[in-house]
């Protein structure tokens, strides 16, 4: 073991669970545990919704993609790039205000239950179970991503132990600080992550002797077209892959763990800011991780090294391991590792702050049934914050599927649900609760039998679930009765709120 890769996780750790510790006693309210009392300034909002957005995908499951396939996978990046704009550009503002009009919202679900006058509470119901579903199996890919990346650095640790260490750290400081914690943690670490995903492949191309020979090693790599946008395995793309890997981009309308940085932000007036940080942020972050897998194939193919049987989802760890480890500069590698850490991390403690939020602030605090006070639910929302990241450790366990696809189901599953009720909730007045219902049931259950039974078709279901889902919720408010005049002045006042 080198200690001084040792040391650099030390640090790491230490720096988050300071971050929790610090917000421990700051968190005096359910709105400012689960939402941080919507105090959060343009810069952390920005870098903190793009860190836990991005999860170990993008430095594992992206460079993945791309070593294998070939720069068609650059689609899916590009397709990221755009929705994770429009939906700053289209959602954010108008969401910031409206959550606030609609009875102040501190979760999306607890929006869409306001926005429609759901009495019965079945929107947070149906949001609730949507959210815990996917939410576990996103979570379960973190926490394998954790396990890998700590028995890369440390192969004296079984799997299991690995990922418990990360899950740990992670439970601690989301137990502890809640929202401001989970924030401040994911803009150093969205920092990081940056530093990282830039360095490591201008690190390798100068490894294998500049440009050129990354250029000529990638001409001899076997795989027909590997550096053209358009071809993808050795096979061109065709118009409907294209389009499949584009409609990433519609899962930032309805992703939870996104969508509350909206509604945090401590101004609509400064949501310009923030986008334009977040911008700048994502298409550096992807360019580099596309890199990362272009780069990761020529070194293979300079080196001589076997493809077969080879997890490219270890390529940056890997990469960092030859490049860093060995050098000088085994403290530098450390830093690196934890970057992968870092985009596990900023991403599994948003979303189970989500899911303990989904529960205790709109099943349990909503409840005629309860009288909960404010201080019982943020130790209930503790709880189960814990309980979530048991089952979701379990799943990582016995589960089998990479990271990839584990991030791709839930992402979808996401997408579709609530993307398009996020739309019609936002920009038509003629919306209903008949129709958010319909739309929410219908996105749902059609990521389900898409990923069961059509998966053949080489279409990725959030194509299919996101369309589906906006066509029905609309038919349904239409032929069912419009919203009361309540709701719609409700709206209206949204529209030109100010604060």
């Amino acid at each position: 073991m080198d200690y001084l890769i040792l040391l650099a996780f030390i640090v790491y750790f230490a720096v988050v669970l300071f971050i929790g510790f610090m917000f421990y006693k700051r968190s005096h309210s359910m709105e400012e545990y689960i939402l941080g009392g919507r105090q959060m300034n343009p810069y952390v909002t920005a870098l903190s919704a793009q860190a836990s957005d991005m999860s170990s995908w993008l430095l594992m499951g992206l460079p993945g993609a791309v070593m294998l396939m070939g720069l068609g996978e650059a689609w899916i990046g590009i397709g990221l790039a755009a929705g994770s704009y429009i939906s700053w550009l289209i959602v954010a503002k108008k969401l910031r205000k409206h959550s606030v009009v609609s009875g102040n919202a501190l979760t999306m679900p607890e929006f869409f239950s306001n926005r429609f006058r759901d009495e019965k509470g079945y929107l947070r119901l149906i949001a609730s179970v949507v959210i815990l579903f996917f939410f576990v199996i996103y979570v379960a890919s973190g926490f394998k991503g954790c396990g890998i990346v700590m028995q890369t650095v440390f192969p004296e640790l079984s799997l299991s132990i690995a990922m418990g260490v990360g899950a740990v750290i992670i439970i601690v400081y989301t137990f502890l600080g809640g929202y401001k914690a989970v924030c401040w943690t994911d803009f150093l670490q969205g920092m990081l992550m940056v530093v990282a995903v830039v360095v490591v492949p201008l690190a390798v191309i100068m490894n294998l002797g500049g440009w050129e020979n990354v250029s000529n090693a990638w001409d001899q790599v076997g795989v027909e077209e590997f550096t053209n946008l358009f071809w993808d395995g050795g096979s061109p793309l065709s118009a409907i892959a294209i389009i499949s890997l584009l409609a990433w981009a519609f899962g930032y309308f309805g992703m939870p763990h996104i969508v509350v940085r909206y509604m945090s932000i401590r101004s609509p007036k400064e949501v310009k800011v923030a986008r334009r940080v977040s911008l700048v942020w994502i298409v550096i972050a992807l360019s580099a991780a596309i890199l990362i897998g272009m780069v990761g194939r020529a070194y293979f193919q300079i080196n001589d090294l076997p493809l077969d049987g080879y997890n490219s989802e270890n390529i940056f760890i890997d990469l960092v391991s030859d490049v860093f480890v060995g050098s000088l500069w085994p403290f530098v590698a450390g830093l690196l590792f934890a970057a992968v850490m870092a985009a596990i991390m900023s991403t599994a403690d948003s979303q189970l702050l989500v899911a303990s939020s989904s529960i205790t602030n709109d099943v349990l605090g909503k409840s005629k049934r309860f009288n909960i006070s404010d201080a019982k639910l943020m130790w209930i929302s503790r709880l189960v914050v814990v309980a979530v990241a048991v089952i979701a450790f379990v799943l990582a366990m016995v589960g089998s599927d990479n990271i990839m696809g584990l991030v791709s189901y839930a992402w979808a599953g996401f997408g579709a649900a609530f993307g398009p009720l996020m739309l019609l909730s936002l920009y038509w007045k003629r919306m209903n609760l008949q129709g958010a219902i319909a739309s929410m049931i219908t996105g749902f259950a059609v990521i389900i039998l898409w990923e069961s039974f059509m998966d053949f078709t080489g279409i990725y279901s959030l194509l299919p679930g996101f369309l589906l889902s906006l066509i029905v919720g609309i038919v349904v408010a239409l032929l069912t009765a419009p919203p009361s005049e309540e709701i719609v002045e409700e709206f209206d006042a949204a529209q030109t709120y100010d604060e």
